[in-house]
Parts: structure tokens; sequence; C-alpha cells
């Protein structure tokens, strides 16, 4: 059981005691008893605002429990335990209790920050999920920078989470896909061709071509046009496929589960659409199939079914989440973009009508990206005319400096991202300031050892008493409850604000604190202390898919 576990406990112990000595009655459930690091030592170890959160339940003032829950706390933890203002309690550990956590942080090497499994329940986190047609932008890439952290992040808490890209490889896209790419086959060849009036155009889609003509040559050229169309399409699909792969390999971004749209065609989509049907949630108009969403919050009704006979995009999405509802999911995440908003209550209100428990379907939207660079906003791409793709971007800041300023800001806020602040090696740069304090502390351990100095046996922590020791110890006691907030708002915004607090407070005990030419013991605990930090600094960065350098 952690420290913070320990303390919850024993209020909720004096909680009952208090209420079975008549001193507290309540009515209702009791809220949990969630604790905090305190940002200043002077107001202790942790502390929680319990009192204040059950003053209603227990119909008296806050400051009247907070008095009465301290007067019944019997443990040998605390060193005092203080009510400051309304009600809040500030509980001051005893140096040996500080002491042992410290002790068991140290133990636990690099697995610190790793906490118990939750459940035997199976998360799925869908994200990203482009088109395979082009090539990925950085709209795309914040969203697999928050995806991917966020699974990190999750499974650090204790999660069990699987990761799932949906492709997009069914419907008009992939006839365009397949038409523009005929055309550049054609006049690549030396055909005179009208490309198609909405066909792709992009620079990537010739680069693609290319590549299928290095390969084949014109040996589809007298192919006939059907065919030829049919042929390439899947070569480009291919090709595509493989590019947006390779780019978010590059970007640190892993799949459990690449899942084809074309496998619900038709087969699923038939077999839901007459489910629905059967339930009498979809009426025919106008020769098109409609889903009655209205009913279940939608705005309006929506067509499933083209006239034509065409599924849309919505009955695709409907089979494809009863599929995954059908896999045992306990919960769903899907990351959409901000435009996807009115997509959310027609989604829910299929599965809704499918008999399955809506709620269980998270959605965080992903609000746009703006570049600047030279305090100018970038709107295009030098080399394609078009919107700046996340190769280019990895391409001029570094796929380090792209995915924490991804995720400095929560998805649902809008994402300024200066590219010169980004490619600066400065502390202005958030992210070259956190690395930097990681490979200063790797400097600190290479100079001990050539001086002889090494952490033998067990270190004596409580030598460690100066205020930049106990804010570096007392912010290090806060990561594993960073991680499960985060966790459970789905915030890796949390986790960056964390890792370069924790850099911030490295760099004062560094100013503060000296290592060599200080006495043995004392020098030895410090060093210990910088070993923990150095592991959560870069078990921190991990999770954002950052890397930590040794040297800088």
């Amino acid at each position: 059981m952690q420290t913070k576990d320990k303390i919850a406990a024993a209020v909720r112990q004096a909680v009952t005691e208090a209420m079975n000595d008549g001193a507290l009655n309540f009515s209702d459930a009791l809220p949990d008893v969630a604790l905090e690091v305190p940002p200043k030592k002077e107001f202790g170890d942790f502390a929680t605002n319990f009192a204040m959160q059950s003053a209603k339940i227990f119909r008296t003032s806050p400051r009247k429990i907070a008095e009465e829950i301290r007067s019944r706390i019997n443990s040998d933890m605390f060193e005092r335990v203080e009510i400051a203002g309304a009600g809040f309690m500030n509980f001051y550990l005893r140096g040996d209790v500080i002491c042992r956590q410290l002790k068991k942080i140290f133990d636990a090497g690099k697995d610190f920050g790793q906490l118990p499994c939750k459940n035997n329940v199976t998360i799925q986190i869908e994200y990203v999920s482009a088109n395979p047609t082009g090539l990925l932008h950085v709209g795309h890439g914040r969203g697999a920078a928050a995806g991917s952290a966020i699974v990190n992040i999750m499974r650090a808490a204790g999660y069990n989470v699987e990761s799932e890209y949906y492709i997009n490889d069914a419907g008009n896209q992939m006839d365009k896909l397949a038409a523009s790419v005929n055309a550049r086959y054609l006049e690549l060849l030396g055909q005179e061709v009208t490309f198609p009036e909405d066909g792709y155009r992009g620079v990537d889609i010739v680069e693609t071509t290319r590549r299928i003509i290095e390969r084949f040559g014109d040996r589809y050229l007298t192919t006939p046009e059907d065919e030829r169309l049919k042929i390439l399409g899947k070569l480009a699909y291919a090709d595509k496929l493989c590019e947006l792969q390779d780019d978010l390999e590059n970007f640190g971004v892993h799949f459990d589960v690449w899942f084809s749209e074309k496998t619900l065609h038709p087969d699923n989509i038939n077999a839901v659409i007459a489910q629905l049907r059967e339930q009498g949630h979809i009426y025919e108009q106008d020769g098109a199939l409609w889903l009655a969403s209205t009913k279940f919050g939608d705005d309006k009704d929506r067509v499933v079914i083209r006239a034509n006979g065409e599924a849309t995009y919505l009955a695709a999405d409907i089979a494809y989440h009863k599929n995954k509802f059908d896999r045992g999911f306990g919960q769903l995440i899907n990351i959409w973009g901000a435009d996807h908003h009115g997509y959310i209550a027609r989604v829910k209100a299929a599965m809704t009508m499918l008999g399955y428990d809506a709620s269980k379907l998270k959605i965080l939207l992903l609000q746009m990206v703006s570049l600047y660079r030279g305090g100018e906003l970038v709107k295009m791409s030098k080399r394609t005319g078009n919107a700046i793709s996340l190769r280019e971007l990895m391409e001029e800041v570094g796929t380090d400096a792209a995915r924490y300023f991804f995720l400095m800001r929560s998805t649902d806020s809008q994402l300024d991202f200066d590219l010169d602040l980004a490619k600066s090696q400065s502390n202005d740069n958030p992210v070259y300031y956190i690395q930097y304090a990681h490979a200063r502390i790797c400097s600190i351990f290479r100079q001990a050892n050539e001086a002889g100095l090494a952490i033998d046996g067990e270190p004596n922590f409580a030598l460690m008493t100066s205020e930049a020791e106990i804010d570096l110890i007392n912010k290090i006691f806060a990561y594993p409850d960073e991680i499960e907030k985060s966790a459970a708002e789905f915030a890796p915004q949390r986790i960056a604000r964390y890792v370069y607090d924790l850099a911030t407070t490295f760099s004062a005990f560094y100013r503060d604190c000296r290592i060599l030419g200080v006495e043995e013991d004392l020098a030895r605990a410090r060093l210990a202390l910088l070993k923990i930090t150095r592991h959560t600094i870069a078990n921190a960065l991990g999770l954002l898919g950052v890397s930590a350098p040794e040297r800088m």
C-alpha cells in the first residue's frame, strides 16, 4: 500500500469513529478521500479537502469536520496534522516515513510509476484513422501524439489498453485515389490525359505513381482502363498505407490492431441495417434509408443507405462500433477532429438503438493546430503548396519537439505551435530544458564515477533536510498521482507539465546542493535521489513518447 493510500485509510477510519461516536452524522455516500502533494512544503507532505467536500453530507462546517477527524487520527506516520483555511487538512509525515517511501522508490528503479493492474477490462483507444490517400498532416500529428501518449499513460496507470487504427479503405475516396494515380500514370508515360476534376493533386500522388512505374514500368499502359484502375488502385493503396505506417513509426506511434473498413462491406453493414430496420429505427424516404436518430438525441435523422443503394459513412461507422462492442471491450475511446463534433450524437444514438451502453463510448475532440514561424502564421508547405505534412514537421523540428509541443496543451484547446521555439536549444524551449536536465544528471553520475563515488549499500535519506532536497523529494512523490489523474482525465498535458516542473525543481536542487566535495554519506544520499529523479524524468518523457538523452 502506498503512503497516500495509508493516509486515506487513516482519514476514513477517523471518519468512521466520529460517526460511531455521534460527532458526525450523514445520510448519503461519502466522497473519496482525495490527497495531493501541496506545491509548498509549508503546507505539508500531503493535503486533502475531504472536509470541504463532505460538508453538505454531514451538514456542518468543514472546519468542524476536519477537527473531528484530526482528533481521532491514530497513526505513527505523522509528525503532525494541521487544519488550514476553511477546512483543508495538511499532513506532515515523520522523517522515517519519508525515508521508507524514498527507499521503496529507489528499489523500484526504472519501474517507479508503474501502478498496479486496475481490472481485467480491456479499453480500446482508436485514433488518427486518416484516409490512406495522402500524407498525414500536422492535425493528424497532434492526434497521433495524444493518442499514443494516452495509451502509454493508461497502461502505466494499470489499465489494460488496446490501440487501433481504422483504415478508411472503402468508398469514394479509394475510387478517387485510383483515378488520380491512373491519370498520373498515363501522364508520366507520355500520354495526354484529362486529370479528374475531383482527383487528388498532391505531389505525393505523383511520387506514389513514380514508385509504381519504377516497379512495373509501362506494363499496364495497354491494359483496359477498368482493369487498369483496379490494379493501380490496389498498388496505390498499398503504397499510401506503407507511407502512412512509416510516418507513424518514425513518430513513435505503434498500433496493436489495424482494422480495415473493407471488411465491413457489404455483409456487416447490411446486417446491422437489417437489425435496426427490424427494430423500427430505420425508415424509407425518397428511395433512401434513414436512421431515426432524433429520438435518441440527434438534431436530425440521418441517411444510412443512399437512394442508389450505397452505404454512407455513418452506416459503416455504425457497423464498426457494433463490431467494437461485440469484441468485448469494457470502454471505447475515440479521438476525433473537432469537425466531427456533430457525429457524436448520431453514433451514440445508433449504439443505444442496438442495445449497447453508449456511455461506454467516450469521444475526445481534437482542436486545430496553427503553425507559426517568425511570428507569422504558416499555412502552406513550401514544397507542395498544400497543408504542411507531419513528415515535414518532423524534418524541421524533430520528433521529440513535435510530440512534446503537441502534448503541452489539452486536446480540447487550440494549439499555437511556435516552430522557431521548438527548434531552439535554449531554456525557453521546454522539451530541450527537460532533456538537458536529464543529460545533466547523467553527467553528474559520470563525474561521481570518475571521483570514485558510488551508491554503496542503503542510502541514508534522513541526511537530506534542506528545502531544495525536500522540494525535489515531494515532487517525485507526486508522480504516481499525476499518472493516475492523467489517465482518469485522458490528459497527457498533465505529464508534460509535471516533468517540466520536475526539471525546474531539479535545477534548484542542482544550484543549492553539491554532490562532490561534501560528506560522503550525504553525497551518496543525494546521488540516490538524483538516480530516482533521472528515472522519473526518463519515465515521464517515455510516456509522452519523447527520448531522454544522456548527453547534449
